[in-house]
């Protein structure tokens, strides 16, 4: 009989063992599900977030650029400022503008200008410096504290897509056209509206820049 309670004992103590074992297993399955679960549940609403984000967007800001320093920028970070987008140059006769722009700069920035400066070797060839070189012939001969990125092509074939967009007949037939020269100015408004488009030889510190940049940071 002994022998029998012991074995019996045993049988009970094995069962008692499977049991706990198999209540581990659900209990971390269950926990697992619940991560995945929420896992799941957070991409979803990050994607949605991200979607209703790029529907919020103005497509002339649904561009991504590479800052002088190689990162990556979405341009979707300007929504809502009214922009100047030009296009730079620093061996070109209106380099000299940046000293204007910088000034557009310091004046508007807090009331919600955002200047852009696009450096490009298209014309004449007289944007042959590295991204670090343009960086820095801006910072000690300008001092611009403007946002600058990286060099691009902003016409032709090889044009950034952001350039295609700009000076696309689809986009506004009243500003399309290819980007003629060094320091052309696209002024952008708070709702991504092309607002107005100035030739090289206006500078940004001019009545007529001045008169449409004030006229957009009141809207």
């Amino acid at each position: 009989r002994t022998a029998r309670r012991g074995c019996a004992s045993r049988a009970s103590a094995g069962a008692v063992s499977a049991k706990e074992i198999l209540m581990k297993g659900w209990k971390l399955a269950v926990g697992l599900m619940l991560g995945l679960g929420a896992i799941l549940m957070t991409q979803i609403h990050e994607s949605v977030a991200e979607e209703a984000g790029r529907k919020s967007t103005p497509p002339v800001l649904n561009f991504k650029m590479q800052s002088l320093a190689g990162q990556e920028v979405e341009l979707s970070r300007y929504a809502g400022k009214v922009v100047l987008m030009v296009n730079t140059a620093s061996k070109c006769g209106y380099t000299k503008q940046y000293k204007g722009l910088q000034e557009l700069h310091g004046k508007y920035a807090a009331q919600g200008l955002a200047v852009l400066g696009f450096p490009s070797n298209d014309f004449g060839k007289q944007e042959p410096g590295t991204n670090e070189e343009i960086g820095e012939f801006c910072r000690q001969n300008y001092g611009v504290g403007f946002d600058m990125f990286a060099k691009i092509a902003v016409t032709g074939q090889n044009a950034a897509p952001l350039y295609q967009y700009l000076t696309g007949q689809e986009t506004d037939p009243q500003f399309a056209g290819p980007v003629k020269w060094n320091f052309e100015k696209f002024l952008i408004g708070r709702d991504g509206r092309i607002l107005a488009r100035f030739r090289s030889k206006v500078e940004p510190t001019s009545a007529t820049m001045i008169e449409s940049i004030e006229a957009a940071l009141k809207e």
